[in-house]
């Protein structure tokens, strides 16, 4: 009984009062923490996202990967990653976060309700790209990224991508707390869909490519609107989706798109202002070997660094060779070719008109 009596008092309601905030809205609910719309009056008056530590939960672990996440927040100063804005405790003795409240949808759902193209997709995902790395060289790697944690809002008529969550952050040169954190081997940190490979077999050895894999099964959806783990196939047990994830590779992502569903074969290409067989030609080549080498299962075969995805992605984005890419003389010709169109097809011309004349 006693335990129940604290669990409804650990319980908030719109109306209280933690500290400064007034609780205004639930926004959501994970594993440890509880996330508010809250509003300060003073010193500054405002609307801030305010994440409370569950009760019932506040293990030694629990509250070292909480302060964890405080501390990580704390040192992002990126434009594309939330701020920290604050923290303390509920009368309780919970630990709480006060956060910058990001406006905006999941970065797939923003880009689908606005019929963003494959352009438009990749000029998007290249500035996630840049603001995780604004996380790494701060030393921290997020561990997961996936659209509900990326929110697009428009900012000045452009679309501005904002990182949140950094609640399974983990720390890759100094400890963020004071108190080191272990993950038990029954413990896995992330979402499926967008899990790392170390992540899924609990590995020790997860570090910023992780992050990169990540960005992959993010960049895969954007373009295909199916996540890189086909859900679908898989048994209900935990144990065999992860077992999935390490070892069973995912479609290109032309293939995916070219073996959807009869019902999806129309929504997903006319979200992009496309059709299905235009997007297939659209990812076959460049978009199918970067986000195969974004998703490789080993982390060596990745890209080093979510810098190196993007400056890929720019490179095709600018009818460059991207270096996923087999570095073939005929494949480094064609897109020479793509790049200087008018010298191209002047050269055209004249070698048709030579061999015309050795003809006659």
């Amino acid at each position: 009984m006693a335990e129940d009596r604290t669990e409804a008092h650990d319980a908030e309601r719109a109306g209280d009062v933690i500290g400064p905030y007034t609780l205004v809205e639930r926004l959501g609910e994970g594993g440890f923490g509880t996330v508010w719309v809250a509003e300060q009056a003073a010193p500054v008056r405002r609307r801030v996202a305010l994440k409370i530590l569950k009760g019932g939960v506040a293990s030694a672990e629990v509250l070292a990967r909480f302060e964890a996440e405080r501390q990580a927040m704390a040192l992002m100063d990126h434009p594309g990653i939330a701020r920290v804005l604050d923290a303390g405790t509920t009368p309780g003795g919970r630990p709480f976060i006060a956060m910058e409240l990001v406006p905006g949808e999941p970065i797939v759902a923003w880009a689908d309700a606005h019929g963003l193209g494959v352009r438009a997709r990749l000029e998007l995902f290249c500035d996630v790209c840049h603001a995780v790395q604004r996380a790494h060289h701060k030393g921290v790697v997020h561990r997961d990224i996936k659209p509900d944690n990326v929110l697009v809002a428009e900012v000045e008529g452009r679309p501005m991508p904002r990182i949140i969550d950094f609640g399974v952050a983990k720390a890759l040169e100094t400890p963020l707390g004071e108190t080191t954190i272990q993950t038990g081997d029954y413990q896995v940190l992330g979402t499926p869909a967008y899990m790392s490979p170390e992540q899924a077999s609990r590995s020790a050895a997860v570090d910023a490519r992780a992050d990169v894999y990540s960005l992959g099964a993010l960049l895969y959806e954007l373009l295909t609107g199916e996540t890189s783990v086909d859900l679908t196939r898989h048994t209900t047990t935990l144990r065999e989706l992860l077992r999935q994830i390490c070892e069973v590779d995912a479609q290109r992502p032309s293939e995916r798109m070219r073996s959807l569903t009869d019902e999806r074969r129309h929504a997903i290409p006319a979200r992009r202002g496309s059709t299905v067989d235009r997007l297939v030609r659209d990812l076959r080549g460049d978009l199918d070997w970067i986000t195969m080498r974004a998703l490789e299962k080993e982390p060596d075969r990745r890209y080093p660094s979510p810098a190196a995805l993007a400056e890929d992605v720019r490179r095709h984005l600018d009818d460059e060779p991207v270096l996923a890419g087999p570095p073939s003389a005929t494949y480094r010709l064609r897109k020479l070719a793509r790049r200087h169109r008018g010298l191209a097809a002047g050269v055209g011309v004249a070698a048709f008109a030579l061999l015309a004349t050795l003809g006659v």
